[in-house]
């Protein structure tokens, strides 16, 4: 959930159904918080805003219970889901995955994020090391949910380019300030 609309514990959603009419007035849904507490509520009354879904659920009743759900993930029940076509994830199957690029094990999937480009990224995280991988088809070369793993074909150097940076990078990075070098 995005931000609070209204002033009764209205709250603005970003939706990543492609499902029509999936939510609906009594449609009981769980908010997943960062904190992996999960609690359930009703849909009482939705509507479109501005390009955006705004739900109000039974007993938020105000602008502070609403603030509780922010960055709360909305996830419909698994016997309510919806068939997908072959090919075809829920986010919340592949938090939790093990992603190999050929056959090494990079790490596991933290989060998804979308709204960077036309590929959700994956945020994997391996150690201390976090990378973002474009979950695109390109790439993709299977996807084992049972076991929890998922198979890429990453380009060379994708994950350099945006590998943390080492202690000696972050040193140079401050030394030399905001300055941009010309090559």
């Amino acid at each position: 959930m995005r931000k609070t609309q209204g002033r009764r514990g209205e709250v603005a959603v970003d939706l990543h159904s492609d499902v029509p009419d999936r939510f609906r007035v009594g449609l009981k849904l769980f908010a997943l918080a960062q904190d992996d507490n999960r609690r359930e509520l009703q849909i009482e009354e939705l509507w479109p805003h501005k390009g955006d879904l705004v739900l109000k659920f039974a007993g938020v009743d105000s602008i502070s219970d609403a603030e509780r759900l922010i960055g709360c993930e909305l996830q419909v029940p698994r016997g309510q889901r919806a068939q997908l076509d072959p090919g075809w994830s829920f986010v919340s199957d592949l938090i939790g995955c093990v992603v190999f690029d050929g056959g090494s094990e990079i790490g596991k999937i933290e989060d998804v994020q979308f709204g960077t480009g036309e590929a959700p990224l994956l945020i994997v995280g391996a150690g201390s090391k976090r990378y973002e991988i474009p979950y695109a088809e390109a790439y993709l070369k299977s996807v084992d949910l049972e076991h929890k793993q998922i198979y890429m074909q990453l380009p060379e150097g994708m994950l350099e380019l945006n590998a943390p940076l080492t202690d000696e990078e972050k040193q140079q990075q401050q030394a030399g300030g905001n300055k941009i070098t010309k090559r």
